[in-house]
Order: C-alpha cells, then structure tokens, then sequence
C-alpha cells in the first residue's frame, strides 16, 4: 500500500486545511513538521526547487515515490487534493 507524507509547518493554516480535507477523504498519512523532521524536509526541497508548504509525497514501495510541491505541481489546495485523491483512486 503507498503511503502519503505531508510536509507542514505550525501555524501554517493552508496546512491545517490540507490536512483536514485529507482526513474527510480517510486516507492515512504521516504530518511531518518541517521544523522536526528538517533534513528530511531539505531533501524534499532539493527535489521540488522551492521550499513551500504544504507539500507533500506519495511513496509507492521502497524505491519509488513522487513529490509534490505548491507553486509547481498545483496552486490551490483543492488542486493537492485532487492529485491525492486520483492517485488514491477517490
């Protein structure tokens, strides 16, 4: 089963509203402060090429997983969702 990372940061509110409609969908995931899981973090921003949260990634077995950041793989939070939601088949 793949698993979804969400890459947030403490009192980011676009955030805390990806993360609430990602629970509405009933998709388990890891929230992973930027702030706490910061090598990790700044791997991911080398992959993307900016540093913006939320973003997240959707690791598919042990040697693949895609990254998704804003202002590069989608505007708005809905648009997040949406590629959530189609790689989870919702």
């Amino acid at each position: 089963m793949d698993n979804l990372v969400v890459f947030t940061m403490e009192g980011c509110p676009f955030c805390v509203e990806m993360k609430d409609k990602i629970k509405e969908l009933g998709i388990e995931f890891v929230d992973a402060d930027i702030e706490e899981n910061e090598m990790e973090y700044e791997i991911f921003k080398k992959l993307v090429g900016n540093d913006y949260v939320p973003a997240f990634m959707i690791i598919m077995g042990e040697d693949d997983a895609k990254v998704f950041a804003p202002e590069r793989d989608y505007n708005e939070i809905d648009e997040g969702i949406d590629i959530i939601k189609k790689h989870f088949n919702l």
